[in-house]
C-alpha cells in the first residue's frame, strides 16, 4: 500500500481506509475478493 499511498500523495493509513470502505460497500470479505473481482470485470489497466 505505501507504493499506492506515495503515487497519489497520501498517507498510508488513508489508502488503507480507503481500501476498508470500498470492501465494505462491495461486500466483500479481504483482498482475494478485491482482486478476484477486478480481473472478472477486467478493471485493471494493461
Amino acid at each position: 500500500m505505501s507504493e499506492i499511498a506515495e503515487s497519489l500523495s497520501l498517507s498510508v493509513k488513508t489508502v488503507s481506509t480507503y481500501r476498508a470502505h470500498i470492501l465494505e460497500k462491495m461486500n466483500l470479505k479481504n483482498n482475494a475478493e478485491l482482486t478476484y473481482y477486478v480481473i472478472e470485470n477486467r478493471l485493471r489497466d494493461k
